[in-house]
Parts: structure tokens; sequence; C-alpha cells
């Protein structure tokens, strides 16, 4: 069986790796596309990675076993409205496959298409220790989308007033390095292979994400690459993060937006807070992608 992955977009999708990774391991064969124009008339299975599914596209490979995965929904601006947008437009898969429950009762669809939840799993190579001894040379490391740091400039002076390091760990927008002291250093883009070994350049691991929709009700994944590379992880409070550390007995230390507290968030409590970091072995790819029951039909 060939299995043709469609990108739909330059997001970050670490989950086409994995799905790569379980399907060759089984016998079969993938693809991976950056838009549908690609995929060959005669294929029997497609997996897109919605975005917009174009209708023509969608009935030029009507033969084929089709799957739409909603990684997440929509982003501002007009989020809401382009979900909407999604839900009366999309043409009707075989499957569907939802980050988590709220993202499916976002996007509302009841077709009663066959789905499934596939939350954000961790590449194994986070779990394998390092090949030396490595010193923590920075307070803080900061994984992900750099330009939502542009919401939380409040929280970058109170680090760097509290005398603290931070390391940024991909590229950063030009508006953003307007905001940048000297206790911040970029390493720009690094392979994800790479990640794992910048993330333990550090000792605790920041996690700030917009407390709005979509953002708080969707895995924040640089959380579950802390908690495998061993960090502490900091983070400002919002209802995903909370529903994480009750799910999986975690205890991290959570930030008051207001200014008063964050001026002394980063003093002496940092290191005395009592952190729990959970076990990520079970949110490895393969067992994640392993529990999805789409299986049974495709590789039976």
């Amino acid at each position: 069986m060939l299995i043709h992955f469609i990108r739909n977009g330059p997001s970050y999708l670490p989950e086409i790796d994995a799905y790569c990774a379980y399907i060759q391991s089984r016998g079969h064969q993938t693809m991976v596309h950056d838009n549908s124009l690609s995929v060959p008339t005669s294929a029997t299975v497609v997996w897109w990675m919605c975005g917009r599914v174009p209708l023509r596209e969608s009935h030029r490979l009507r033969e084929a076993f089709q799957i739409h995965e909603y990684a997440s929904a929509s982003i501002p601006p007009y989020a809401w409205l382009k979900d909407q947008v999604k839900h009366w437009t999309q043409p009707q898969p075989d499957y569907r496959i939802y980050q988590n429950g709220w993202v499916r009762e976002r996007m509302g669809f009841a077709d009663g298409v066959p789905h499934a939840l596939r939350d954000m799993g961790v590449s194994e190579h986070f779990f394998d220790p390092p090949s030396h001894s490595l010193s923590a040379e920075f307070d803080f490391v900061y994984l992900g989308e750099m330009s939502r740091l542009l919401s939380f400039v409040s929280v970058l002076r109170a680090i760097g007033t509290a005398g603290r390091s931070l390391l940024l760990v991909g590229d950063v927008p030009a508006e953003l390095q307007k905001h940048l002291t000297d206790n911040v250093h970029c390493t720009g883009r690094v392979s994800h292979a790479d990640v794992s070994l910048q993330l333990r350049r550090a000792r605790f691991g920041l996690n700030l994400v917009p407390n709005n929709l979509p953002f708080q009700h969707q895995t924040s994944t640089k959380v579950l690459e802390y908690c495998a590379a061993g960090l502490r992880v900091v983070s400002n409070a919002y209802p995903w993060v909370r529903y994480f550390m009750a799910q999986h007995n975690a205890n991290f230390y959570l930030l008051n937006d207001d200014a008063q507290s964050l001026a002394t968030s980063f003093g002496e409590g940092l290191e005395a807070y009592p952190y729990k970091v959970p076990d990520m072995r079970k949110l490895a790819w393969p067992k994640v992608i392993d529990a999805l029951p789409l299986w049974r039909t495709l590789l039976r």
C-alpha cells in the first residue's frame, strides 16, 4: 500500500514523519506532497492535513480512501469564520482525525463519518541520553512559534530584570528582536533531530501560550518535549496546561500575568518550587499512532 500525505501549507507537522516511520515499519510505502496536484489520480489512500481541501481535487481523487486530519482548529484572524467555512464547504472524506475533543466540537461535523482523536506525541530521540554530559548554560529555553512571544514581552522583560538567561530555539522575527536584551540568545532554525540537545542546554522549559482560542484548548507540543528532555516547566496559566497537569500528575510553576507578580516570579522561589516532571514515554509517537483504530481498516 502507498499512502499519500498532503501537507497543505508550511506548518511544522512532526506527525507526518511519525506516520511515515510507523507505516513503513509495517511494510507499506508513503509519499509526502506539499499540495494535492502531484498526487496521482490512481492513488488508493490520500491523507489530507486540513487546511482547506479543494473540491475539484477531492473529486479527482474520488477512487481513493480519503482521510481528513485536523491537527488544530483555525487560528486568528477570523478563526471562527474560517472554521465555519470549512464546516460547510469541505468535501466529505471517508475518515476524520482530530487532535482532541475540543477540535472535533469546534469543527462541528455531524455527518456520520467515522472519526478518531489523536493527540500529539514525542519523537523517540528525545528519550535518548545525551552522548556526553551537558551542563546548563541557560536558565530558560523557549521552543516554538516565536511570533506568539510578542504577547509576552512583559514576561521577557521580567526574566531579564531578574538576571535570568533565555535561549530561543528557532527563527526570531524582526518585530520580536527589538524587544530582546543581552540576556537572550537565539539559535536560529535547527533540525528536529537537534532540538532535544538544545533543550538540555537550559534548566527550565518556558511555555508561553496566548490564553485565547484555539490555543488555550490545544496541546502545547513544546511542553511534551520539555518533559521528555527532563526539564522543569514554567508556564503561563490557561485551560490546557491545567488539564495536562491534572491528567499526568505534573506540577509546573504557573505565572500570574499582573505586573506585580511577574516582578517577583523569577526570583528564589523559582528554584524552590516542588516541580513534578511526568514520564512522557507513554506519549512516544509509535504508541500514540498505534492506538488509532484507523489501522484496522487500512493495514489489515
